[in-house]
């Protein structure tokens, strides 16, 4: 029988640091091929819409749904059902809001390790919402513009709300950036950062292929020439180490979310809460089978 894990048990179960190793992790099954994910079906009704995504992790030997809705001023909502591969078992229903919000922040964790910065790090971030407090561990200071967030720091983080025709963050304002991480917008038609970003990048960096079509700024800065395929790379094979990053200059990092990523963390957090119900988990089956 499946558990259901809310919001209240999830909290505190898992470590920000654990996060970013079950991702890394996921990235690299990702990229040697035993990762499947799907794009983002989305699907607009009068007052929201509904998003659905797919994946499964063969080496894990688990696969997961997340489904998000949005209701005109009632905000969103998520679910993410993580079912066992080996039978098909469904094995809990987690609320989806905490992970959405530690696996957007530990998925610039991932990159943020891989990229070297040099002298000591500051960070700029645009946003106050849950997705922007998961990108930081620390105290901020607030300051009066976007602008002045951005300016003068080694890393820049862009996890605003923002939905509108007008970027919300400008390369121009990148002046010391070596790190910029957007995972803010994942619709097709907003964009929270501008082509000059990516324009500037030496290489940019997105957590899936799907990125290219889901991201409206992604969008337009290949419809720009900005963002040509050879300093295009993935999230996967940079952590595989099959793609090097640059030593000098800015690394761009996008990101739209996929439920790989949740996955992995609804494996985790059912291994350490749900089995308590008595449903084995997929390491328990693979273990007896080879007994």
């Amino acid at each position: 029988m499946a558990v259901t894990l809310g919001y209240g048990a999830l909290q505190g179960a898992l470590k920000m640091n654990d996060a970013i190793d079950l991702l890394e992790r996921a990235f690299a099954h990702e990229a040697a091929g035993r990762a499947h994910l799907s794009p983002k079906f989305v699907s607009n009704f009068e007052g929201g819409s509904m998003r659905m995504l797919f994946a499964a992790d063969y080496e894990a030997g688990y696969c997961a749904t997340k489904v998000y809705h949005t209701v005109k001023n009632a905000g969103a909502r998520f679910l993410v059902s993580l079912y066992r591969l080996q039978d098909g078992e469904l094995l809990a229903l987690l609320d989806g809001r905490h992970i959405t919000d530690m696996r957007t922040g530990a998925a610039s964790g991932v990159i943020a390790r891989k990229v070297a910065v040099p002298g000591p790090v500051t960070v700029g971030l645009i946003g106050s919402g849950h997705q922007a407090r998961a990108q930081l561990g620390f105290p901020v200071e607030a300051v009066a513009s976007a602008q002045a967030a951005a300016r003068g720091h080694p890393v820049v983080a862009a996890a605003s709300s923002a939905r509108g025709s007008e970027p919300v963050l400008r390369g121009e304002w990148l002046d010391r950036c070596r790190l910029l991480c957007a995972v803010g917008n994942t619709r097709a038609q907003f964009a929270e950062v501008d082509v000059r970003c990516f324009q500037d990048a030496r290489l940019v960096v997105v957590d899936t292929p799907h990125a290219l079509e889901e991201a409206g700024e992604l969008r337009q800065a290949i419809a720009a020439g900005a963002l040509p395929e050879s300093k295009r790379a993935t999230l996967g094979q940079v952590v595989t180490g099959a793609v090097a990053l640059p030593a000098t200059g800015m690394v761009v990092f996008k990101s739209v979310g996929t439920a790989l990523q949740d996955l992995a963390l609804a494996a985790r957090y059912y291994e350490l809460l749900g089995t308590r119900a008595g449903v084995p988990t997929a390491a328990d089956l693979a273990s007896a089978k080879g007994s």
